[in-house]
């Protein structure tokens, strides 16, 4: 029963996530450096990016591949997430900073700043800046979505605004007098929840946390989009006037995708931040936004599965690529959307889904051709 409201496949991809968040920390922890099944310390955080991003992209899978609505500015989202988690660190370092404030950040002393602005009040609190990254991101979501559904604003001109939403955001940010940073943006943490944030076991805590909310990030979104909800939602994407057409308010559907997909990456971004120790308006890029897409692309939007190995291919092959050859790694980056778009319309994980699926009633077909009877496919597979 579970498995027919999750998928067979949300729920084998979760439980490798937890698998992970358990194996990953024991294997860095425990195991001596120098031994084969050692994972070194630099690792954690860079597979725990990469989890990170994975949820962005399965966030952008949401509204992508199930509802059509092709965002490229989700990376506003994943950066309001973040920043609200940077408030948060830097407001943990304290008299730590270089000028020895209690309070306002060194960024702020060196503007010359009296008192802390209003909008950084609560930072102090670790559930607050949480509850932030989840509500900052969703409100803009459903403020923006209420006004482009409403306005029936779809195809290349809603992606066109999604992009300019984020460019607007990453032009504001860069501005000192904003209050985050400005091109500098947030960075120097020392601790998180009380913990050193360079110590090897919160490094390890982190990627665990980033794991496990992967892991039930998948599973909501697994039993969505095996609702009837996500059935509609495939039906808004399919066919939105026929949908219409049926009595149902598509503007609506698309308004619930859009503002979850906000949060969960919202909550990417709040994960992201603290094991890469940085967040500034560079994280608004238009560009990155576009990453995100080409991650859901070579995956396979639509799948669950697909965008989460899509962003770990893509950013592990970022990772070598920019080592070796980084003034060619975007000529590849753009090369490998082309490739795929051309070759591989369905993403890696799309493309062996069909090839599986063409095997299988090839194998039925014939088969029934010999009088053999074949059990029907389990629609929960």
């Amino acid at each position: 029963m579970i498995a027919a409201r999750l998928g067979h496949r949300a729920i084998w991809l979760a439980a490798a996530l937890v698998l992970a968040a358990i194996l990953v920390p024991a294997l860095n922890l425990l195991v001596p450096a120098g031994h084969a099944l050692h994972v070194p310390d630099y690792l954690v955080p860079l597979l725990g990016k990469y989890l990170a991003y994975a949820m962005l992209a399965l966030a952008l899978d949401l509204v992508w591949g199930y509802c059509g609505i092709l965002s490229l500015g989700h990376g506003a989202f994943f950066a309001i997430g973040g920043y609200a988690m940077g408030m948060y660190l830097m407001r943990q370092i304290g008299s730590r900073g270089v000028y020895g404030h209690p309070v306002l950040p060194d960024f702020m002393v060196f503007l010359q700043y009296r008192e802390l602005p209003w909008f950084w009040l609560g930072f102090d609190s670790f559930p607050f800046a949480m509850l932030v990254a989840l509500v900052a991101p969703a409100f803009l979501a459903f403020l923006f979505g209420f006004l482009a559904f409403r306005s029936r604003v779809t195809g290349v001109y809603l992606s066109i605004i999604t992009q300019a939403l984020t460019y607007a955001l990453m032009l504001a940010f860069f501005r000192n007098d904003m209050g985050f940073g400005g091109n500098n943006g947030l960075t120097d943490f020392k601790d998180i929840l009380s913990y050193p944030i360079q110590a090897g076991a919160t490094r390890a805590s982190l990627f665990a946390a980033t794991a496990l909310l992967l892991a039930l990030a998948v599973l909501l979104v697994g039993w969505i989009t095996r609702s009837k909800l996500g059935l509609l939602m495939v039906a808004v994407r399919d066919a939105e006037s026929r949908t219409r057409f049926l009595g149902w308010r598509p503007e609506y559907v698309k308004l619930f995708a859009f503002t979850l997909s906000a949060m969960i990456a919202g909550v990417a971004g709040a994960l992201y931040v603290p094991q890469v120790g940085i967040i500034n308006p560079g994280e608004f890029a238009p560009l990155n936004s576009i990453e995100v897409v080409v991650w859901a692309a070579v995956g396979g939007r639509g799948t669950i599965l697909g965008p989460v190995v899509g962003a770990i291919l893509v950013n592990g092959a970022k990772s070598v690529f920019t080592a070796a050859a980084p003034e060619f790694w975007l000529f590849i980056l753009g090369g490998l959307f082309v490739v795929v778009t051309l070759f591989l319309p369905r993403g890696i994980v799309g493309t062996i889904d069909h090839g599986w699926r063409a095997l299988r009633a090839r194998r039925r077909s014939a088969e029934a051709e010999r009088g053999v009877a074949v059990p029907l496919a389990n629609p929960a597979e």
